[in-house]
């Protein structure tokens, strides 16, 4: 398979656990804690592991929360390459509420990063480029880096002939829209704001989806609509799909599963079709897991063959 780079300049040490219920004014006395190393381009690197591929994660980190972050890194045995930042990295807190099934994200923010440590990320993203291969930028920009970091990485990655994939939102999504990219994976809200319409109906997400494609902004364009599906849109044309019907515990680190999972696909060769397919499963699989667990080959591969039945 092709080689695969990931890049998290905004990763965030996940630690979740669940209480009977969420309540004011009082101590919540949780359940057992779980803590993983979070954060978009981490994430897709960890699902493309899990899947039985390999990519190299490069992200920054900091302070005593990064050592912690970066020992579960190396527990999980990923290739990486941690950039050094005087902040400390950022936690996000996940409670799931058992008695209602609903479930609380607190992220925080990251640390400010300065000119001489984005530089340092960009730097190490530029001598990591898989030449052929395939890139990853993912996740929030902490602040002090410039929004046109994503387009910047892009234009590092067209030069050593290979592919850009950003999931991002706002000025950073369109930022690097505008340096053109092999795909993007906004959600429907997210497209909806860089267009500037509400894009509240199937029509106009897939016209919107398909008009980032005409202007060459991307080569595809992946439009996650939650449990109504997803929509791949290319030059070739529109590809749907359904979300399998599964018991939702957690939609955390969905998004980055389905991009894992297409990447991953792509690189071994396979057709947009087979990896869309591919992404769908992994999205679908994470959402069966509790808390910030990412999905689980079995759960993928078991749903690729259904959506791939589904089809025929």
């Amino acid at each position: 398979m092709r080689p695969i780079l990931t890049v998290t300049v905004n990763p965030a040490l996940d630690i979740s656990s669940s209480i009977d219920r969420v309540t004011t004014d009082r101590k919540l006395r949780c359940g057992p804690t779980r803590r993983g190393p979070g954060g978009g381009g981490v994430n897709v690197a960890r699902v493309v592991q899990r899947l039985g591929g390999q990519a190299l994660a490069v992200y920054a980190v900091g302070g005593p929360s990064g050592d912690a972050y970066r020992q579960l890194i190396e527990a999980e045995r990923l290739p990486a390459v941690a950039v050094p930042i005087a902040g400390s990295t950022r936690e996000s807190f996940t409670v799931d509420e058992t008695s209602t099934e609903k479930q609380y994200r607190f992220v925080l923010q990251g640390p400010e990063l300065s000119e001489a440590e984005w530089r340092a990320c960009l730097a190490a993203v530029e001598q990591s480029i898989p030449v052929g291969g395939y890139v990853v930028a993912s996740g929030s920009l902490p602040p002090g880096v410039p929004s046109d970091f994503y387009a910047r990485v892009a234009r590092l990655t067209r030069a050593r002939d290979a592919r850009c994939l950003v999931d991002a939102s706002g000025p950073a999504l369109a930022e690097a829209l505008a340096e053109g990219v092999f795909l993007v994976k906004p959600s429907r809200r997210e497209l909806a704001e860089h267009v500037g319409a509400e894009l509240d109906t199937e029509q106009s997400q897939v016209a919107a989806a398909s008009a980032l494609v005409a202007q060459g902004a991307a080569e595809f364009v992946a439009l996650s609509l939650g449990a109504a599906g997803a929509v791949l849109a290319s030059r070739t044309g529109i590809i749907r799909l359904p979300v399998p019907r599964v018991h939702v515990r957690s939609t955390v680190g969905a998004g980055d599963s389905f991009v894992g999972a297409f990447v991953l696909r792509v690189a071994q060769g396979r057709d947009p079709e087979e990896a869309f397919r591919a992404a769908v499963a992994a999205g679908t699989a994470t959402t069966m897991t509790p808390g910030t667990e990412l999905c689980r080959r079995d759960d993928v591969e078991r749903l690729e063959a259904e959506l791939a039945a589904r089809g025929d």
